[in-house]
């Protein structure tokens, strides 16, 4: 147990999970987009939806789309940060069956790329990405991680666990999924260290690769 479980975020609002929670998921969000937000649909479920609102967390989860981390005291005035940034945004409530009561989902589009993502709230700030492009995932994104989506073809698995080993880059953990047999696949990787950026430029050109996104909160 670390003292951040003991004592929680250092944050601005009255909640750990409602408030710099949401902060926490938008800005992981916006940096597994790897640009800045344009458009985010915003759909709130369960707690979220019922007392996020007084919490903040409208505001909280347009703070982290805009980079903002859980004690910055601009979190109140996302809103018109966001308006003179030209991030439009729209938020509504959805109920989403079997997710996590503090869940957020985010369809979020920048010049180039486009993402939807699950997210929740565990309490004390600490998040889970539940779900990316209706792919389960299961990540916090307290490590760097990397995220490949690819045909479901053989050989990926180990040309990118050999390109990682070639890098110096330990693996962590990691996680398989697809959609079905010879279908939609995505790995999630934990890593001990920082991925280079050629290592990522390789990736994107490897024959069944689709999208390649990486996440290092390190960075900063």
């Amino acid at each position: 147990m670390s003292i951040f479980d003991i004592l929680g975020p250092v944050m601005v609002g009255p909640s750990s999970s409602h408030t710099a929670g949401a902060v926490r998921i938008g800005n992981v969000c916006r940096k597994l987009l790897g640009e800045d937000v344009k458009n985010a649909e915003i759909f709130l479920h369960g707690s979220f939806a019922e007392t996020g609102k007084g919490h903040g967390t409208d505001k909280a989860l347009i703070a982290g789309l805009l980079g903002m981390d859980t004690d910055n005291l601009e979190i109140p005035n996302s809103f018109e940060i966001a308006k003179k940034a030209n991030l439009d945004f729209s938020i509504s409530k959805i109920f989403i069956e079997d997710a996590h009561p503090n869940s957020v989902l985010l369809k979020l589009k920048s010049e180039n790329r486009s993402l939807e993502i699950l997210a929740s709230s565990r309490g004390g700030g600490r998040i889970c990405i539940d779900k990316i492009d209706d792919i389960e995932t299961d990540f916090t994104g307290d490590y760097p991680t990397l995220i490949v989506h690819n045909l479901d073809q053989p050989g990926h698995v180990a040309e990118v666990a050999s390109m990682l080993a070639h890098k110096g880059v330990n693996i962590a953990t990691m996680k398989l999924y697809r959609n079905k047999k010879g279908g939609y696949a995505v790995m999630i990787i934990e890593t001990d260290q920082a991925i280079p950026a050629e290592a990522l430029a390789w990736l994107h050109r490897v024959e069944g690769v689709i999208k390649v996104t990486y996440l290092n909160i390190r960075d900063e």
